[in-house]
């Protein structure tokens, strides 16, 4: 045991060692100021992020492979911020990538993340400045303003698009806030022929802090749209819902620092929705989809709305088992930086199995993000698992699972997680949920799944196929070869639906 613990502190050394020379890889300073047009829209406390990349392709801030950021402890906005590089208080990622030379142009963009009620950088009120270039240096100094805002989304126009937003009052109350849930609806194609109709409804839960205007991107598909308004295509309601919160995606779930999301979205929304497209509850036709973190939403809001919901269609869904989070066993293993064998534990993949991005590296990720430094709120993948899964902390923030830095698990937090682990939901309950989700399931997966989520999905189908009174219908397909999402269609979905409906 004491060898175990050993070689972990050795690996814990060498990485303070790395991170401490990759601090120290370039000398550069960038005077950042506010524009005196947006000074009154500024608000103190957010996160500083200034994002570098080679690509031309796209705004350094949509995706860049090299990173900075630092929250300022107190701006005074008449004057610059001086972001220093080589500040201990300044994070960074991707320096490693800094290969360059004199002749090669690097692309710069700072964005400033302010909007408190949402964890994504690229949203409403958040401020970023124009894109600057200039030739490699290792002691640059770059003057940038942060000049624009980041307007509302907003929703497509179109006579079979619909919105819905309402004040939340359980979101509102459990926030000492107003508080909005939001939705679009894309109605069938015989919707308005027949106005005593009652339609199947299928509620599409988004991917990673989804939100609701991607039905914009369903209506500009010509090939979708060709399809969905003809007499062939499946008459259902389909409704896009939104999943922002103030530490990234809520999961529809209700949680002790989101707040009661998932009973806002079953006792508010989904009754002003339904109201709204006269769907009759009594036909038993409310349906669930979703891809990636969507995949586990549809999945979990079946689990634990099993009278509520009538089936799911989930693709690729996050880890389903918590002893298989990814790689890791949080209930067991001791840090998600390095696996049992004393390597780096890989988070991402190719569909060859070669590992592209270690946990390491996407928490380092995420703690430049984040406002604290740490991924606590850092609007990122595990900023929005934390938020959704954990305890609230002594200072009213949600409680760190892992230590940002070392990776190492607190088995106490891990363990409070085990009520969002659907896996030892269903074991824990299987006499009672069992006989409520009979025809209700259906998981796809791809089995070279790019976050190794397969291996939990995998876990959960031994587990439905060893059930018994009653014995799990579930339907759960996995493709060889196959990566994350890549089978998920809005179209083939909505096929499969209008399909079981039809059979009836």
């Amino acid at each position: 045991m004491k060898k175990t613990k050993d070689s972990f502190l050795l690996l814990l050394f060498l990485f303070a060692i790395t991170f401490a020379h990759a601090q120290e890889a370039v000398s550069w300073k960038l005077n950042i100021t506010v524009a005196p047009e947006i000074k009154e829209s500024f608000i103190q406390g957010g996160r500083l992020i200034l994002h570098v990349t080679k690509q031309t392709d796209r705004e350094p801030r949509l995706r860049s492979e090299i990173a900075f950021g630092v929250t300022p402890q107190y701006w005074d906005v008449s004057k610059p911020f001086v972001l220093d590089a080589k500040d201990k208080n300044v994070l960074n990622i991707g320096l490693d990538k800094l290969k360059g030379n004199a002749s090669e142009k690097y692309y710069f963009q700072v964005v400033y993340k302010q909007n408190v009620d949402d964890g994504s950088e690229n949203v409403s009120g958040n401020l970023y400045s124009n894109v600057d270039s200039v030739l490699f240096s290792n002691t640059l100094q770059l003057n940038l303003t942060l000049n624009k805002i980041i307007p509302p989304a907003t929703v497509v126009s179109h006579p079979f698009v619909k919105t819905v937003e309402i004040k939340s009052t359980y979101l509102s109350a459990f926030s000492g806030k107003a508080r909005y849930l939001k939705a679009a609806i894309l109605l069938p194609s015989g919707y308005f022929d027949n106005l005593e109709k009652t339609y199947p409804i299928c509620y599409r839960a988004a991917g990673l802090n989804g939100r609701y205007t991607a039905i914009n991107g369903l209506i500009s598909n010509k090939a979708f749209t060709d399809w969905w308004f003809t007499k062939t295509a499946p008459q259902i309601i389909y409704v896009f819902l939104d999943s922002q919160g103030p530490y990234g995606d809520t999961y529809q779930m209700d949680s002790e620092n989101n707040g009661p999301c998932g009973k806002a979205l079953t006792e508010e929304l989904i009754p002003e929705i339904e109201k709204q497209v006269r769907y009759k509850t009594d036909s038993k036709m409310r349906f669930l989809t979703g891809n990636s973190t969507g995949g586990w939403v549809s999945l979990g809001l079946q689990i634990f709305y099993p009278d509520f919901f009538d089936g799911t269609w989930s693709y690729s869904p996050d880890p389903v088992d918590f002893e298989h989070y990814g790689l890791i066993n949080i209930y067991e293993d001791e840090s998600i930086f390095y696996n049992r064998f004393g390597y780096l534990q890989p988070g991402r993949r190719t569909i060859y199995g070669e590992p592209t991005f270690s946990m390491r590296d996407w928490i380092a990720g995420e703690n430049l993000n984040s406002r604290t430094g740490n991924y606590l709120v850092s609007g990122g993948q595990f900023g929005a698992y934390n938020a959704v899964f954990g305890p609230k902390g002594k200072d009213g923030l949600p409680s760190l699972m892992f230590d940002p830095n070392t990776g190492k698990i607190d088995h106490d937090i891990a363990k409070q997680w085990e009520k969002y682990d659907l896996k030892k939901v269903l074991e824990k309950n299987w006499t009672i949920l069992g006989p409520k989700l009979q025809g209700k399931i259906w998981i796809w997966m791809g089995d070279m799944d790019g976050l190794y989520s397969n291996v939990a999905t995998r876990f959960l189908q031994k587990f439905l196929d060893k059930t018994e009174n009653p014995k799990s219908d579930a339907k759960i397909s996995f493709t060889a070869m196959a990566g994350h999402g890549q089978e998920w269609s809005d179209k083939a979905v909505l096929t499969l639906i209008g399909e079981k409906v039809a059979n009836k």
